[in-house]
This record gives structure tokens, sequence and C-alpha cells, in this order.
């Protein structure tokens, strides 16, 4: 909504006095609403954003254009604008009225700007498009992406604006790899494994996430020992084991790893270093 003001000016007798100073609006005939449809992202994910105009006037509201700032945003310490979004070329939709409107087209990607926008006396226009959550994005729990669409036109008198917020989706992320030690071996030698659990994740995978890890053990070991992140676990608390089946099973909630960490590189960029927490079964070659 615009606003103007003014103010007379009385002269007299070499004399000038002042009115008072009058204020009004102008009241736009254009509205804008910006959509996300999740309202959370996970590094990689792609958002899709709707863009929603209403003409509530009697003429059409031509050759207007539509810019998204993709989340633009200086990171701490930085002096330069970063994009937590990437366009994904080619995904803008225009309809008017419910009509596809052929004569939109994206004249930039970063930001995004989309030109050749009308809305009709009493319509409305509705534009799609997506984004991807690039390596800028933050991730740390608590974070969110802003990001602002910007409608601007010989038409208006001044840009309108709207503003939608992600927020970071907060929960562990969890892979594991496993190692044997040695690779190559005979009967009645010892042999270990080793199963890395790393968590990338804005959020640490505690008890109640009920993280286990079962392997069938091919050849079946004896005398088998389980080290969780360096202390010994027991049988049947921790962990169970069949010397038949050579089937191991860790008890539920026994493995715990702490959250991520994330660092803002120079380029803007944010390195992931996760947690981790380490299993090592150790046993013979039956």
């Amino acid at each position: 909504m615009a606003t103007f003001t003014n103010q007379a000016t009385l002269t007299y007798n070499n004399t000038q006095t002042l009115s008072n100073v009058t204020t009004g609006q102008i009241l736009e005939q254009l509205t804008v609403v910006k959509t996300a449809l999740q309202q959370t992202y996970s590094a990689g994910e792609r958002i899709t954003y709707t863009v929603s105009l209403i003409n509530s006037g009697t003429s059409d509201d031509q050759n207007l254009t539509v810019t998204d700032d993709l989340g633009a945003f200086t990171p701490t310490g930085m002096t330069t604008e970063v994009y937590p979004l990437t366009y994904d070329t080619g995904s803008v939709l225009v309809h008017v009225n419910g009509a596809v409107q052929t004569t939109a087209q994206v004249t930039a990607e970063e930001p995004l700007t989309i030109t050749g926008i009308t809305v009709p006396a009493g319509g409305n226009v509705l534009i799609s498009y997506a984004a991807q959550v690039n390596g800028s994005a933050p991730l740390v729990s608590g974070s969110t992406i802003e990001n602002t669409v910007t409608v601007s036109g010989d038409a208006l008198a001044e840009p309108i604006t709207a503003t939608e917020t992600v927020s970071v989706s907060e929960a562990p992320y969890l892979t594991v790899e496993k190692t044997l030690s040695p690779l190559t071996v005979t009967a009645n030698q010892d042999i270990t494994y080793t199963f890395l659990i790393s968590n990338y994740g804005n959020a640490p995978a505690e008890a109640d996430a009920n993280v286990s890890i079962s392997d069938v053990l091919a050849p079946v070991l004896t005398g088998l020992t389980a080290t969780y992140n360096g202390t010994l676990w027991t049988s049947g608390t921790e962990y169970t084991y069949s010397e038949t089946t050579g089937i191991f099973t860790s008890d539920p909630g026994a493995i715990t790893v702490p959250a991520a960490t994330y660092t803002t590189l120079p380029d803007g960029t944010v390195s992931t270093t996760p947690g981790t927490a380490t299993l090592v079964l150790e046993g013979t070659v039956g």
C-alpha cells in the first residue's frame, strides 16, 4: 500500500505560511501471496513455490516483472550474498485464470526473474516453480530459508512483495560403513568387522531413536566380542549373537550418534562434519 503526502504554501504581503501536511493512501489493485508447498527442508531437497497474483481492479496489470531473491543472505563474517536455493531450470509455469500463459519468460536465474506477466482485470495469475536446496543453505538446528518475491511494473505505484519462510528439518540422518580386517583369512584365524555409523543430520540420534545394527556374519565367528566406542558390550544386554546362525543384532537404543557440526567456508558453502559412533566385532573364523 503506497502513501502520499502534500503541503500547501500561503503567500501574502511578502510572507509565507505553510499548511498542515495531509497524508493519503493509494490502494493497490494487485495483491501477491507466496507459498512453499512444504514447510521444512533438508540438504539437496527440491522445494516447489507458488506465487498468486490477484487483480481486483477494472484494468489489466500488464508487463509485470516477478523477481524471487531465492533466499539470498550474507553469512556471518562474509561481505557478499549467497543464494541457498538454485532455480530448477525450466520449472516455471504461469497460468492466467487457469490457462497457460506463454508470453512470460525467465530472463535471469539468480535471482530468479520472470518478465512479461499480465494479470487481467478481475483475474488472477498463478506462477509455480521449483528450487533446489544447495550447498550454501544453512543446516544447523533452528535455521531457516526466507525468500521474498517482488512484483514490479509501470502499472504499480510501487513494487509489492511477499515472503515465505521454510525451516530446516531437525532430525538425524545416518549412514553406516562396514570394513573387514584382514581381507584374507584362514580357519581358526581372528577377524575384525568395524561399523562406522555417521550422522549428517542436525539432531542427535538418541536412545529413543532405537538405532540398531543387524548382520549375518558369514563365516560364523566364535568367541565374538563387541566393542562400542571403545567400551566392551555385554552379550544379552547390548546385543545378541548366535554362533549357530551367525546373526548379530544390537539392542535397539544401545547405539547413539551425536549430531553433525557445520562450518561456513570462505566461498559461502557449508561444510558438514558428521557425528560418529564405532562398533567393532571381533571373533575367530570357525
